[in-house]
């Protein structure tokens, strides 16, 4: 892929690809998320998401939804721990229009009083859709517990309670502190040519004079592993079994990238898969996750299995954990999961818009462009050491659990 990479005046970046696709995708990364929020606002980054779209000084809420939706495109937006994404798709020959709008809602956002408090219900039912769905659920829980006194333990969406006081001025100080040049990427995936993509994004974004404001991130205390089992009289099991690791700069993070995809990636024929469903039958569903931030991450396993099968699903994850941390795997071994791991990158290179955002991304978060190529070299740059290295960071001794009943 050839990419282009520019920095306009103010300090915005902007990441740009030229194919020859006939759909574009635009959209602007903004690294900031739930954990930049005050503790007495919880919720206000996914709540400012879901209300940047209801009016600007330009534009009614109904126009906004209409501007990419009358040409079939779409226009979306989301929010994790650090970061929130605002997307279009289109098809192409409207990357202006697409720009346009990006840089409108983001200078211009009103947060009208009535449409904030219809929307203060509507994310009020998607809490609650939540809290009805325990396999979700209990994500939330563990972080609460594993992070507890810091701003990465409370869940995305906040309580009922703190998203029904939020205002449209808070949002709107939010936005003002966080969505500022120097702290978002412009990513463009288009057939367009990128000299003249710049040139658009300058007439739009460069306006935008924020200074970099955001409240500075704490780095979470080191607390004692847990062991906690709660019971709302489920039908079923849901468990979380993990650890504190490391950030997305570290380099030891390509080795837990291939461990993590080995143990519970999204393969039929992962260690745990084989272990607990393929062999036993003992789940239903077992996955395990890779959580990197910018000074810490969480690995866990997701176990969803009958009640009365919770404790030897347990005995087997820490029996393998531990066997992975003892023993070096073999070379053909290795070879085998370095070609599965690097295969399914470039299986990933054919979603276009996975491959945009992560760009955007990728300059946000590292300064420049590190695509999928480079993380397979990175890969099959791990030797068994260092995989058996990353392995005792996974440690039984060293992990959590949390069980919903």
């Amino acid at each position: 892929m050839n990419y282009v990479t520019h920095t306009l005046h103010n300090g915005l970046r902007v990441a740009m690809c030229q194919t020859d696709a006939k759909v574009a995708y635009i959209g602007v990364v903004v690294g900031s998320g739930s954990r930049d929020e005050l503790p007495e606002r919880h919720g206000l980054a996914h709540f400012v998401e879901h209300t940047i779209f209801k009016g600007t000084w330009k534009r009614r809420s109904s126009a906004i939804s209409a501007r990419m939706e009358s040409i079939g495109g779409e226009l979306n937006a989301s929010t994790s721990k650090e970061t929130t994404i605002i997307y279009t798709t289109a098809p192409t020959g409207y990357a202006d229009r697409a720009i346009e709008l990006l840089a409108d809602i983001i200078a211009n956002s009103l947060f009208p009083t009535h449409e904030i408090e219809m929307e203060h219900e509507v994310v009020v039912e998607e809490i609650k859709s939540y809290l009805d769905t325990p396999s979700e659920n209990v994500y939330d829980e563990y972080e609460e517990r594993i992070f507890k006194g810091n701003a990465l333990a409370h869940n995305i969406l906040g309580t009922p309670e703190s998203v029904r006081s939020l205002t449209g001025r808070e949002c709107r100080q939010f936005l003002d502190l966080n969505y500022t040049p120097g702290n978002m990427v412009v990513y463009i995936s288009a057939p367009d040519d990128p000299e003249k993509l710049i040139k658009r994004v300058d007439k739009h974004f460069g306006l935008l004079n924020f200074p970099f404001r955001r409240y500075p991130r704490i780095l979470p205390d080191d607390l004692p592993p847990f062991d906690e089992v709660i019971d709302n009289d489920g039908f079923q099991a849901h468990t979380i079994f993990g650890t504190r690791t490391v950030s997305r700069d570290d380099p030891r993070r390509y080795a837990l990238y291939l461990l993590n995809n080995y143990i519970g990636g999204p393969c039929m024929s992962s260690l745990l898969n084989s272990e607990l469903r393929e062999k036993r039958g003992l789940v239903y569903a077992v996955d395990s996750f890779n959580s990197m931030f910018s000074d810490t991450g969480l690995w866990s396993v997701y176990i969803g299995c009958d009640k009365s099968n919770v404790k030897k699903c347990l005995s087997i994850v820490k029996r393998e954990l531990d066997r992975l941390a003892q023993t070096t795997m073999s070379d053909r071994m290795l070879d085998k999961i370095k070609t599965q791991y690097c295969g399914q990158l470039l299986v990933s290179t054919d979603n276009r818009e996975n491959m945009a955002i992560n760009m955007g991304k990728s300059l946000l978060f590292r300064d420049a462009i590190y695509d999928t190529s480079h993380t397979a070299e990175c890969i099959r740059a791990v030797n068994a050491d260092r995989l058996r290295e990353a392995a005792e960071l996974l440690s039984p001794s060293r992990c959590s659990r949390l069980t919903l009943l």
